[in-house]
């Protein structure tokens, strides 16, 4: 970002694990940014297991986008669902960016078939880079909203008030999704917004 051509892109890494709506996130963010009128580009990388493996998503926007791959240090979000993925990836996060991360663990496989050791604490990993990570229980919410998958949608709103767009016009988005293809879930993600929403400004 040190460049005029890069200081008006804005790239967010979102992370997790398989199953969680990551892939999701970043299609509804891209989607927003489109009718915003920036020029978009993105990619998605899924790990050894569709659901349950390590799923990483960049998303470039701004008024020219070239390449669809975010740099080490050059992030401005960090958006991990799964605190270890944001411990592994926080060093893409540049200096004085944001970083956003659900606590609630997920083991991915790697980890259970014995490849890699799950952090003892990641989110400290993460602080003890520099790094001012807010961290929440968006499972916990998601869990007494009554559905875990909801997980999507609670982090969304986190980091709704640090997009260079409207909270709003990212949750008219994401209900809008919702009314064309299950309109029983709307009331359901319209809270699940507002209270990851409400999480990230305590």
């Amino acid at each position: 970002m040190s460049t005029k051509a890069t200081q008006n892109i804005t790239n967010i890494l979102v992370v997790g694990i398989g199953g969680q709506g990551v892939m999701t996130a970043t299609e509804v963010l891209a989607e927003v940014a489109l009718d915003m009128g920036y020029d978009v580009k993105k990619t998605e990388v899924a790990g050894m297991a569709q659901r349950g493996g390590v799923v990483t998503s960049h998303l470039r926007f701004g008024h020219k986008v070239l390449s669809p791959q975010i740099t080490s240090g050059e992030a401005d979000i960090l958006l991990a669902f799964e605190p270890a993925e944001a411990a592994r990836w926080a060093t893409y996060l540049r200096p004085g960016g944001v970083a956003m991360s659900n606590t609630t663990r997920m083991t991915p496989p790697v980890v259970t078939i014995g490849l890699y050791d799950y952090p003892e604490d990641p989110i400290a990993q993460v602080r003890a880079l520099g790094i001012d990570v807010f961290d929440f229980d968006a499972g916990a919410i998601a869990r007494d909203l009554g559905d875990l998958r909801l997980v999507n949608t609670v982090m969304l709103g986190a980091i709704a008030d640090k997009l260079p767009f409207p909270a709003g016009v990212l949750k008219e988005r994401i209900l809008a999704r919702f009314r064309a293809r299950r309109p029983e879930w709307v009331a359901a993600n319209e809270q699940a917004f507002e209270r990851g929403r409400a999480a990230a400004s305590t």
